[in-house]
């Protein structure tokens, strides 16, 4: 008689099943959204799954079906959390636009993905007919957040709210492959044109469960976790999939992340996990050092985007009482790539954790080969793993090497305890002489310093040697520090030829649409011969 082996069942792993798990066991677990003038929204988990339904038939009811693309234009509230839900769980693909980025990249991502459909923050109305018009996509428009008031000539739009109280909640979800796709989130450009990437269910499912862990993001049900991180970009970090996942309190802040609104928002919410880059918790600990108070609920603040400045770290630590997780991810990696362990004692400004399983690393040399030794040497840092790109949105020459390992453009190097160390990026280095200065470097020694809140260097022409480094800071409120102990502080700790040429000071460093520093905008400023803009 042959051997029957049993099997297991077919239980597809799509993003739907987060929102189901939480109304059906957290049903009333809130998210909260802020709103102007000190309001704030709160909504169940069950009630925000039978709102995405309706939207879901809503959107069905406008031809939108399996694959079809729905765009978001939109800041981090419960709306636009319903529209994630509503568009993925019906199997058509969410792609959210950057409010923050260029309109002329904005109507080119909106063109390049052939929405249907196109969600809009009511403030934003007036962006979004200009990137409409200029995109010439045939796209109807759905506010949510409030009235907008559309001036005549603009794109034609409609309140999505009344459309969603007498829709039908029993649409079907889930009814689909895991692999199909599910999003779509254009890098953000700071270091060359934007590159679409397209996330998968199984690959956002499997990302939330590696977050999750003890060693990664280890959020729970007792947690209400701040989403700073914009929803418009890179999946939120998974966060939006991960909360209803353990039934913890979502907090959405709206497009409010001034000090002042972050730490009314923390201390009302008792919030315990607080989630974004490093230059908002730098907002919030100059809102509190100006006026004082305390956040005495927020245990962890994990970061990400951009290497963090020693400095930056121990005063939000000191002030906020937290302890800081540091990160490394990318948008192509879903983003989430490693994680420092929460309160490890190891924690340091410049260790960006380790991979959990479903991530793998490799440094390879600046041909791709491998390293022969993968512990305490720099290389080029590559990874693969089931939440990686395998090929950017629109293009049919994959993303990755033969063996899967997509390059990072990032430079880094692993310790002995197999923690991330990112020295800097490759396309950041600046060649002068014919000779190699990495700027993460000089960064990572000027920003121990107290007085500097945050620091950046690029590469100047320079006649004789091709290119020289310029640093730029931006200092802490009422800095005495004179520019040669910025100078002082590299002495002796980088070569004498690293020293930058000259130091600009700025009263606020500028950021791009994720909240990095906007190293390209610096370039373009400050990058041509003998600093003269755009030279």
């Amino acid at each position: 008689m042959p051997l029957i082996h049993g099997e297991m069942q077919p239980y597809a792993l799509t993003l739907d099943k987060f929102l189901e798990h939480g109304a059906k066991w957290h049903p009333d677990v809130q998210v909260v959204t802020a709103r102007e003038g000190a309001v704030v929204e709160r909504m169940g988990y069950a009630q925000l799954r039978q709102r995405s339904r309706k939207l879901s038939s809503v959107l069905a009811g406008m031809g939108i079906g399996t694959g079809d693309v729905v765009a978001t234009l939109a800041w981090n509230t419960r709306a636009h959390l319903e529209t994630w839900f509503a568009v993925m769980g019906m199997g058509a693909v969410c792609h959210t636009l950057n409010p923050r980025m260029g309109e002329a990249h904005l109507s080119s991502m909106l063109r390049q993905s052939a929405a249907r459909v196109l969600v809009v923050s009511a403030d934003l109305v007036p962006l979004a007919s200009r990137v409409v018009e200029a995109s010439t996509a045939d796209v109807r428009v759905l506010t949510i957040d409030g009235e907008s008031s559309v001036a005549e000539g603009d794109v034609a739009v409609q309140a999505l709210e009344p459309m969603i109280a007498p829709a039908r909640d029993d649409i079907a979800w889930g009814a689909f492959d895991e692999t199909a796709p599910c999003g779509l989130c254009f890098t953000s450009g700071t270091t060359g044109a934007p590159k679409g990437v397209s996330y998968t269910h199984r690959g956002g499912f499997l990302h939330t469960l590696r977050t999750l862990q003890a060693d990664c993001m280890a959020l729970s049900h007792r947690d209400s976790v701040l989403l700073a991180v914009p929803m418009f970009h890179a999946n939120a970090w998974g966060i939006p999939f991960a909360t209803p996942a353990v039934g913890a309190r979502l907090v959405l802040p709206g497009r409010h992340l001034d000090g002042a609104s972050l730490a009314a928002l923390v201390n009302a919410e008792a919030v315990t996990v607080a989630v974004g880059v490093a230059t908002v918790w730098l907002s919030l600990v100059e809102h509190l050092e100006a006026h004082g108070g305390d956040t005495p609920t927020l245990e962890r603040v994990i970061v990400g985007g951009a290497p963090l400045a020693p400095a930056l770290m121990q005063r939000i630590e000191q002030r906020l009482g937290v302890n800081v997780q540091t990160s490394w991810g990318m948008t192509e990696l879903s983003p989430t790539g490693t994680v420092m362990p929460p309160g490890d004692p190891a924690r340091a400004a410049h260790l960006s954790g380790r991979p959990s399983i479903g991530v793998d690393l490799l440094l390879t040399d600046a041909d791709g080969e491998p390293l022969p030794v993968q512990r305490g040497v720099e290389g080029h840092l590559r990874v693969r793993g089931a939440s990686t790109v395998q090929r950017y949105f629109g293009e049919t020459t994959p993303a990755v090497d033969a063996d899967g390992w997509f390059a990072t453009g990032d430079l880094a190097r692993i310790d002995e305890r197999g923690h991330l160390v990112i020295t800097g990026r490759a396309k950041d280095l600046i060649k002068s002489g014919g000779e190699w200065i990495n700027p993460a470097e000089i960064e990572e020694i000027v920003g121990e310093l107290p007085d500097v809140s945050l620091a950046a260097v690029i590469g100047r022409e320079h006649p004789k040697w091709g290119e020289r480094p310029v640093l730029m800071v931006e200092m802490r409120e009422g800095s005495a520090v004179h520019d040669d102990a910025l100078i002082g502080a590299l002495r002796g700790r980088v070569a004498s030829w690293w020293l930058p040429d000259a130091i600009i000071r700025l009263q606020r460093m500028p950021l791009a649409a994720t909240g990095k520093i906007d190293k390209m905008r610096l370039k373009a400023e400050f990058g041509g011969m003998h600093g003269e803009p755009g030279a």
